[in-house]
């Protein structure tokens, strides 16, 4: 029987070691899987918390509907009936600038009727059907793209702030390529953004007259989806579902290759022998399991930088808050000069995450262009953040519940270069058959990304079981 090691129990190795048992199952081949998991629960990143009455996420809220990897790991779990859809009114989606919350656009007339953008700028937007597309094949930041194709003011207003919303990320350093690859695709087949939207839209409408596809409400990013008792319930179902070993409190300190298989050493001085490791740690945790054994892996994994992120929960009596909260929540762009990234209206994206008469808010704070944020007092925190609130949504009275959950490497930053540093990846593990990486410090953060490459990474792993039986 072959033995597999899958470091770390975050959503990437609990939906690995479940997709190698199903792939594995369904191939024939036994193998043994154990999952270890440096501390003292599973999940990673992923945490829900109950405390009198408020649930707060430690780290992602959901997944987006429209993409199937997660949806089908649901139904494999039997627990797709616990799924919860986010509100419609959850489409709401607000940019703050000078002063004013601007409700993002959704469709044409209400970008020309939105004050968000000035008329130049809407121009300058316009223009983009004009601006020729980029040739070659070297990387490019998301700012030089933005600022090509796009513009000054629709950087600095819609494209960093979504960057930060999602990466918590510089766009002057992050790679359009490994960031947004499909954007990077369109400038490519069609010449340009707007050239491209065109005829999608043409092709999507003939697709729909023919009777091969179906018009959608979800729209181009789907919606966000959860569970009634937290994302949580995603990891938990997991790790309910599998038939292997899982230790919690079995940190890996180093990775020793043999001619067959690993040797791996644990933080309590034990050993476990592995005819195969798949690492589902964060980039500069393998970093450090390989540094002895396998420095040029090591030293590629040492250059994919982590942003840190402070995620404040504030709870509040409804009626203390005179603003609506009929929306999704806001981003911030960096020139506004707040201490916080943006705040999500927690309780109305999702049902009974407050108590009744509560409202729950979460505000990031920090990201690549304000690291220092991790290191202030918790005082400081909250009292920078009340400040924002205050002056964006009017709310001057002290929170009623208040918890503060740190990351100091929250979220791994595809830099410019991202591309190559995968490619250089691939070459070190060609050397050592038999390791193999996931996770999402490489081909995408999302909870979607991470169970795609988890069910890629198993299928590589079973057909290199066959290969070498």
């Amino acid at each position: 029987m072959t033995r597999i090691a899958i470091i770390g129990a975050g959503i990437s190795g609990l939906s690995t070691a479940h997709a190698i048992q199903r792939q594995a199952a369904a191939a024939g081949i036994a193998v043994e899987i154990v999952l270890l998991e440096k501390k003292d629960r599973i999940g990673g990143k992923i945490w829900s918390l109950k405390e009198n009455g408020f649930l707060c996420e430690w780290g992602p809220n959901g997944f987006l509907d429209n993409k199937p990897m997660t949806l089908e790991l649901c139904d494999r779990l039997g627990i797709r009936d616990r799924l919860l859809r986010s509100s419609d009114n959850a489409r709401k989606r607000f940019i703050y600038s000078e002063g004013v919350l601007h409700r993002l656009p959704e469709n044409g007339p209400s970008f020309l009727k939105s004050s968000l953008i000035s008329w130049p700028g809407k121009a300058r937007l316009a223009g983009e059907i004009l601006v020729p597309p980029r040739r070659g094949e070297g990387d490019e930041s998301l700012a030089d793209f933005a600022r090509r194709r796009l513009g000054s003011e629709a950087l600095d207003k819609l494209i960093a702030p979504m960057v930060a919303g999602i990466f918590a990320g510089d766009p002057e350093t992050m790679s359009l390529k490994s960031c947004f690859p499909r954007i990077n695709e369109l400038e490519r087949e069609y010449g340009g953004l707007i050239k491209a939207m065109v005829k999608l839209a043409r092709k999507k409408k003939a697709e729909i007259r023919e009777g091969k596809a179906v018009a959608s409400a979800a729209g181009p990013g789907g919606i966000l989806t959860s569970f009634r008792g937290g994302i949580q319930e995603l990891t938990d179902g997991t790790a309910a579902a599998l038939g292997g070993e899982v230790r919690t409190d079995a940190g890996v300190v180093g990775i020793l290759p043999r001619k067959e298989g690993f040797e791996l050493h644990l933080e309590d001085g034990g050993t476990l022998d592995a005819d195969i490791v798949v690492s589902a740690a964060p980039a500069h945790a393998l970093a450090a399991m390989t540094s002895e054994t396998l420095p040029s892996l090591a030293e590629i994994l040492n250059q994919i930088p982590y942003a840190p992120m402070n995620v404040v929960c504030f709870g509040y009596q409804r009626q203390k808050i005179a603003r609506d909260l009929d929306g999704f929540g806001y981003l911030i762009p960096r020139k506004e000069r707040k201490s916080i990234l943006g705040t999500l209206w927690d309780s109305s994206i999702f049902p009974h995450r407050a108590p009744e008469g509560h409202v729950l808010l979460r505000s990031m704070m920090g990201g690549a262009t304000n690291p220092g944020a991790i290191d202030l007092a918790e005082r400081e925190v909250k009292a920078r953040v009340m400040a924002d609130l205050e002056e964006i949504m009017g709310i001057d009275v002290e929170p009623d519940f208040v918890r503060i959950f740190r990351h100091r490497q929250a979220i791994p930053q595809y830099t410019v270069g991202h591309g190559k540093r995968l490619l250089a990846l691939d070459d070190c593990l060609g050397g050592t058959p038999g390791l193999f990486l996931t996770g999402n410090a490489f081909s995408g953060v999302g909870l979607n990304d991470c169970v795609n490459s988890s069910n890629q990474i198993a299928a590589r792993v079973v057909a290199f079981v066959k290969e070498n039986k």
